[in-house]
């Protein structure tokens, strides 16, 4: 079995004391306990699923596996997944650990690599797999964040921007920067656990925290961009499968030079825009139950959708253009702009949808 199955969702390190969930996910014993009293209500950190009175029985098989590839990592080097030689090399193209045989490969041509044990200490590392080169004391874990030093417990990047993206939710053929605020599509799939919130059909990802109060913006630069939508979704939307944009969706859509729009169970309407978008600005009240999207560069409103919202809403962004990424830009620092926090409703000029 792979390290990859044997991550917590929360703390994404391997298990200690998994639990099974009605929902059959499992989660540490201890993390859930931590995650339930934050929430203030017992929600499943995966799927968001609610629940009254959940019991929580230990997941002993997994347990056992766990333990098991504990001891065995202990004592066991590490080796490329392809070739079966031992990982000495680092692609710093790639950020990803190779053996001699990867290095002359199609695949890493005009690469640049360095032995492990030279960049672990020097590198900022975007994770894409979890494996073990305990000869360099180099480890590399299955999460998107930065990190300067191997024995910290890694947690996502406190900043300015108002969303950032889940790794977790990411489409293989997405690829995101370090700061998780960048996402562009690529013709090469990542490396990614195939986990129960990870889109599988539709090339979008969402973002890292749902949302089930009060009002909020961010803007979404998507100039030179071909292909993409940018919009919010329901916790409780599927995610695998074709039936992503069936239900659950507010979002607004560039595809061959046409802008549309699109909410739950209504048919996508035409959006006349002047001039190509560089930026798109969502605002979400969600007591208020309104999404509205507008031109923050030119202060145009574009649409509005009203709905009563009883589950928490995620941003989410889609793009299927391979030469140009969108990007969630700091708040208040619109490209060409100095605008600030606007107000819900303000750029309300035409009927809501």
């Amino acid at each position: 079995i792979a390290a990859l199955d044997l991550l917590c969702p929360v703390c994404y390190e391997i298990f200690t004391d998994p639990v099974l969930l009605l929902c059959s996910h499992s989660v540490c014993r201890a993390c859930l306990k931590e995650f339930w009293s934050a929430r203030g209500f017992q929600e499943c950190p995966v799927c968001r699923k609610r629940f009254t009175g959940c019991q929580t029985p230990a997941n002993l098989a997994l347990r056992n596996v766990c333990e098991s590839f504990l001891q065995k990592r202990g004592s066991s080097e590490v080796f490329c997944d392809v070739h079966g030689e031992k990982l000495k090399l680092f692609c710093l193209d790639d950020n990803h650990p190779v053996c001699l045989v990867c290095r002359d490969s199609e695949k890493h041509l005009h690469h640049t690599f360095r032995p492990v044990d030279e960049v672990a200490p020097l590198l900022k590392v975007n994770c894409i797999i979890l494996q073990n080169v305990i000869g360099n004391c180099f480890q590399i874990v299955t999460i998107f964040f930065i990190f300067n030093t191997l024995n910290v417990k890694l947690k996502p990047p406190v900043g300015d921007t108002p969303v950032t993206l889940d790794p977790n939710t990411a489409h293989p053929l997405l690829f995101l920067t370090d700061d998780l605020t960048h996402v562009k599509s690529s013709a090469d799939g990542q490396q990614y656990p195939d986990n129960p919130e990870r889109f599988d059909y539709y090339h979008c990802v969402l973002g890292s925290e749902g949302l089930n109060s009060g009002t909020h913006f961010w803007d979404v630069e998507v100039q030179n961009n071909t292909c993409w939508s940018v919009g919010v979704t329901t916790a409780s939307n599927q995610r695998k499968g074709g039936i992503f944009f069936e239900t659950g969706v507010w979002r607004v859509r560039y595809m061959a030079g046409q802008y549309t729009s699109q909410s739950p169970f209504k048919p996508r309407m035409h959006l006349t825009v002047d001039k190509r978008l560089k930026v798109i600005r969502v605002q979400l009240d969600w007591d208020g139950g309104k999404i509205s999207f507008s031109d923050p560069l030119t202060n145009t409103h574009l649409c509005t959708f009203t709905s009563t919202f009883k589950e928490a809403i995620y941003p989410f962004l889609y793009s299927s253009c391979t030469d140009f990424p969108l990007t969630v830009l700091p708040e208040g620092r619109s490209p060409g702009t100095g605008l600030g926090t606007p107000a819900l409703g303000q750029q309300e000029v035409i009927p809501v949808i």
